[in-house]
């Protein structure tokens, strides 16, 4: 088979099989939509839950990587001589060694790939040797030894200093990553001629790393040809075909298992070049070997959210009525991938109606590690501008911000040539968050200190998908004894996947969802299904597990009908019986049918169909924050937030409440402390690869006082459960909530983020506001 880097790269698939018919829409339910604890939770709290990083394995050695310590550099000479006689060093490989040529790592579609192991080094962590040995310090000790001899080349580490005249070039031919991606509706000029007020601003975002608490790794073990791999990664069908296309393998030799697993917000939807190492000297050895990341490591290389920088031109009316957006995006790609910049303006494609719109977005190349998907691809870049600049048009216009949104809200997908949605909930996230949060009162509150300022903002945003088609095959069956097996390839990368899925099982077939026993995430014993990433599990998988219990409950209706002589439509499975729903007196035990003693087991399969033709499938939101600013200090604390999602039916009230404070937290880290360091001057090495000098938000940066509000729009289309996903939307529009209420409570507009308190204060300053 073919170490083609296509080989990876999502193709089109069948179409999946389409049942000989569908659930109709649920209406009233019993346990979908209940505040329901995780079905897996005590395995999660007891520590009994075993991840990847917690496998151990007979015979099992450790691997660890020897990684470029400059952003841009050459291996001269690699000596490992001194290593290979180390105390407990199993197996070393080189970019000579055998076992790695031709083994070549695919880094994106369109890009030749580059070997495993590189001897031009074009960022900081990038792999040039990989070391087994019985111990992990024992092997880390071993990459200490090895002698290496750098040429260390200039390196260009901002995405704006790649573009000048004599920048250092990442690649030769310049540090441009193809060609910008561009879109266009409507007259531009005609739209700004139109327009009584027009505001041009510009912004910028800084990188923001996914920092799981599980870091990326895996264990690998060989059983001659055929390789088992148990790692920590968002989708084990899709990681298969990667392994199997990278080390040349059929995929049938090939099994990923994830059952459990620590986080990942997009970072871990493909595996890495140290897993494929691990593999390698796993082979090499024929022993387990596992390799996990040290934390820094996992910050150098693991992939991250771009830098960006906007420029962002928009008209309106004085009636509030939007003219036109021109949008310019100039992002990082990394040293090598080109993907993470063509969603960054999707928003003003079509979140606003708005006739007139020309976007543009380029990337460039600088001596960094790779742009990987992290939650919401895009969109949190674009709202930030997005948001603050209609804030400031309502401003220039004298309009209420919540009031100038509602006079925009459209009615169809522009982006998608005016595709009508199967629902949207933006109207009712707009006007029922700002009711639930007292937005009036709370921008008319008179400040209560001289430097202790508060203020209010409002951010929405839609996003992208609202959950895939086909394929997903889901498998459920019903043993003799009333127990129920859930078998399901999705990841469940902490979001809470199983339960959910446990409890829309549960209701179709009458039984509690934590008597329900889940198999998931492992290649050779459960069904296909595509990665847990993009807000689009819950949507994608959801509707094949209704079907595949919906196929068993109709079977055991049958059954009972049959018996009991009976008509199968009246009949319902409540509680572990069969219910006449005319006389409920008339109830038999489902053990009890003749059918399945005989049979021992029902078994229903269930598949995802696609989405409505020619309707688009979007979730919703608006979410309204309170902040407190020191103008002394220049400190920003968030006091309170109000979330309004329109996410469709939500499955479960507890796993979505808790999306919602997630998605808000990882947004207050984006508004306020998180940003990727790079020495800029001369070395381009990252200053800030820990959780010290790295900002996340801890539980004293996140405000007591937060409400999740659920807009339901009755979607009876998107899909046979009505989920539109919530993943993503949760983090969109929460940092540009946070600025405008910044800018609410100060007067200061602060574009560039994260909103430091050394930039509060110099902005302060600037405009002779000090307190």
């Amino acid at each position: 088979m073919s170490r083609d880097a296509r080989y990876w790269v999502d193709d089109p698939v069948p179409e999946t099989p389409k049942p000989s018919e569908y659930p109709a829409p649920w209406k009233k339910t019993d346990v979908v939509g209940e505040r329901r604890p995780r079905v897996d939770g005590y395995e999660r709290v007891s520590g009994s839950a075993i991840y990847p990083s917690d496998i151990v394995l007979p015979d099992m050695i450790y691997g660890a990587v020897l990684r470029c310590p400059h952003a841009h550099a050459r291996v001269k000479k690699l000596d490992v001589k001194t290593a290979e006689g180390m105390p407990g060093v199993m197996s070393i490989l080189t970019p000579s060694s055998p076992e790695t040529q031709g083994v070549m790592w695919p880094i994106y579609r369109g890009w030749e790939p580059v070997p495993i192991l590189s001897t031009t080094c074009k960022f900081e962590g990038e792999p040039i040797a990989a070391v087994a040995a019985e111990t992990p310090q024992q092997a880390v000790d071993a990459l200490r030894a090895i002698e290496v001899e750098y040429e260390v080349l200039p390196p260009v580490s901002d995405h704006t200093d790649a573009l000048a005249a004599g920048s250092p070039e990442v690649h030769a031919g310049g540090n441009r990553a193809g060609e910008p991606d561009t879109y266009e509706r409507g007259d531009v000029a005609a739209g700004f001629d139109e327009a009584d007020v027009v505001l041009e601003r510009s912004y910028r975002n800084e990188c923001e790393i996914q920092a799981p608490m599980e870091l990326h790794g895996c264990v690998a073990q060989w059983d001659g040809n055929k390789l088992t791999v148990w790692e920590s990664l968002q989708g084990v069908f899709s990681i298969q075909e990667q392994y199997a296309g990278i080390l040349g393998l059929p995929l049938a030799n090939v099994r990923v298992v994830s059952t459990f697993m620590g986080g990942g917000f997009g970072s871990k939807l493909q595996t890495s070049r140290g897993s494929i190492l691990a593999c390698l000297l796993a082979k090499k050895t024929a022993r387990p070997v596992k390799l996990f990341l040290t934390r820094e490591e996992a910050m150098l290389v693991t992939g991250n959210r771009p830098a960006v920088d906007i420029k962002l031109k928009a008209g309106v009316t004085a009636d509030g009525t939007l003219t036109a957006f021109e949008f310019s995006g100039l992002s990082s790609a990394g040293a090598y991938s080109e993907g993470g910049a063509s969603l960054n303006d999707w928003l003003i494609r079509d979140l606003y109606t708005c006739p007139n719109v020309k976007c543009e977005n380029a990337l460039v190349h600088i001596n960094a590690g790779p742009v990987r998907p992290f939650r919401a691809p895009g969109h949190p870049q674009g709202a930030w501008a997005l948001e603050q600049m209609m804030d400031d048009l309502a401003e220039a216009i004298d309009m209420d911000p919540v009031d100038f949104r509602l006079k925009n809200v459209p009615t169809t997908s522009q982006a998608r040539g005016g595709q009508p949605y199967t629902s949207t909930g933006l109207k009712q996230c707009l006007t029922q968050g700002a009711e639930a949060f007292g937005w009036k009162a709370a921008r008319k509150a008179p400040q209560r200190s001289k430097h202790l300022k508060r203020g209010a903002g409002v951010g929405a945003c839609l996003w992208i998908a609202g959950g895939g088609g086909p394929p997903s095959t889901i498998i459920v069956k019903l043993f003799a004894d009333g127990s129920v097996n859930l078998n399901m390839g999705a990841s469940d990368i902490g979001t809470g996947t199983r339960t959910v899925m446990a409890m829309v099982a549960a209701e179709e077939l009458g039984v509690d969802p934590s008597s329900i026993q889940i198999e998931n995430a492992d290649t050779r014993s459960t069904q296909w299904a595509s990665s847990s990433g993009g807000s689009k599990t819950v949507p994608t998988e959801s509707p094949a597990v209704r079907e595949a219990a919906y196929n068993v409950k109709k079977q055991i209706l049958e059954m009972a009908a049959d018996e009991h002589d009976l008509d199968a439509s009246d009949l319902m499975l409540v509680d572990g019986a069969v219910v006449s729903r005319k006389d409920p007196e008339k109830s038999f035990p489902v053990t009890g049918l003749r059918g399945l003693r005989r049979s021992r087991v029902v078994v229903g399969v269930g598949y995802r169909g696609p989405n409505p033709e020619g309707k688009a499938v979007n979730p919703f939101a608006a979410q309204f924050c309170e902040v407190e600013v020191n103008t002394r200090t220049g400190e920003v604390r968030v006091v309170r937030f109000v979330a309004a999602h329109d996410s469709g039916r939500v499955l479960n009230r507890l796993t979505f409440d808790n999306q919602v404070f997630g998605g808000i937290t990882m947004g207050i880290g984006y508004a306020l402390t998180e940003q990727r360091v790079l020495d800029r001057g001369q070395t381009g090495k990252m200053v800030n690869a820990n959780f010290h000098d790295y900002k996340i938000p801890t539980a004293m940066d996140v405000p007591a006082d937060m409400s999740s509000l659920v807009v339901d729009p009755g979607d009876t289309e998107c899909n046979t459960t009505g989920a539109k996903g919530c993943g993503e939307p949760v983090t969109i529009p929460t940092a540009a909530a946070i600025a405008n209420a910044v800018y609410d409570a100060i007067g200061v507009r602060i574009n560039k983020g994260p909103i430091t308190p050394d930039k509060v204060l110099e902005m302060l300053q600037a405009q002779g506001k000090e307190a």
